[in-house]
């Protein structure tokens, strides 16, 4: 029978501190940096260009949203060495950030529940600077320091009315696969949108589509919390990794064909623009939680099939070693 350390008050306590926040933007009233350390800006303007140093991201929609990536490429620009210095790419243009490129997002699937937002999919990212081969890792807004990865990333969302700062999130990225989730304030926020998983990989934390050659954007219901099973929470390190939880039920879906902003990639050029090819429930191929095969596989090997499983160790994992020796020694 598998067990799991206990939920435990120095775990929570170190968790709880880590997940407060005092400010809240907008991004026209967001100072130039909004963190001690910060390389880039908050202050973005509305003129896009492809050598901005702007850390403002946006989840609003499949054909709206952004994804932090490094801000020069090189061997040594993985994930894992430039977390703190991502800047922000975005497929629509107007924010002030990079554009990603079109033809860089091979397939990208949104979801809106009563909780969060979120954007997963395939691509070429190494068109946004991420190396070829690089697994890549988990980005947030706490980090070792509080600060976030990057340090002064924020992230905003008119998913829920009006456009409004996500406190919340977490963005994983490979060369090859992306998710991305931020959640609504309030109390559930903190656990759908648990950042204590950064070796777990995408489809362990986000379980979902990440089939390429396909754009959706459907409801969903919110699902089960990241690492929460009943009573006991998993943490990570522990000799026994769970299956990851099934992909929220998903409905009301929209399928397009493309999204795009104009932007060529330089070996060549792409169809660009947006266009819904069919609408309702009976545009998908299934739901999310039918196309969810390989998520159990992520799970037991670390996440080697998905982003995350090279990132080095932060105060997550050394919360999560607390949490389980802590738990080792209550059982005793």
């Amino acid at each position: 029978m598998i067990s799991f350390a206990p939920i435990i008050p120095l775990a929570l306590a170190a968790v709880s501190v880590a997940q407060t926040y005092s400010a809240t933007y907008l991004p026209s009233n967001a100072p130039q940096q909004s963190e001690q350390g910060q390389s880039g800006t908050n202050q973005c303007g509305s003129s896009s260009n492809q050598t901005s140093e702007c850390q403002n991201a946006y989840i609003n929609a499949v054909d709206d949203f952004c994804l932090f990536a490094p801000p020069a490429p090189g061997a040594n620009a993985t994930i894992g060495d430039t977390e703190r210095i991502e800047v922000s790419w975005c497929i629509k243009d107007g924010y002030g950030t990079r554009l990603i490129p079109n033809g860089t997002i091979t397939g990208a699937y949104f979801i809106q529940t009563p909780d969060f937002v979120q954007i997963t999919g395939a691509g070429n990212l190494t068109n946004i600077n991420i190396p070829q081969g690089d697994e890549g890792g988990e980005l947030d807004p706490h980090g070792a320091d509080g600060n976030g990865n990057p340090i002064g990333g924020l992230v905003f969302s008119s998913a829920f009315g009006s456009l409004a700062q996500m406190h919340e999130w977490t963005n994983y990225m490979s060369d090859t696969e992306f998710c991305f989730r931020a959640c609504k304030d309030g109390p559930n926020a903190p656990a759908l949108c648990q950042h204590i998983y950064d070796v777990m990989g995408c489809m362990w934390n986000m379980p979902g589509n990440y089939n390429p050659g396909t754009f959706e954007r459907c409801l969903a219901d919110s699902g089960e919390p990241m690492g929460v099973y009943g009573t006991s929470t998993f943490f990570q390190g522990e000799p026994t990794t769970p299956s990851a939880h099934p992909a929220p039920n998903s409905s009301s879906c929209t399928t397009f064909t493309s999204i795009g902003n104009n932007l060529a990639i330089s070996t060549g050029t792409t169809t660009s623009g947006v266009s819904a090819t069919t609408t309702g429930a009976s545009a998908t191929t299934g739901t999310a939680a039918t196309r969810t095969s390989t998520s159990s596989n992520a799970a037991q090997t670390g996440g080697s099939n998905g982003a995350g499983a090279r990132f080095s160790f932060g105060w997550e994992t050394l919360i999560a070693g607390v949490a389980v020796i802590m738990g080792m020694a209550l059982a005793l």
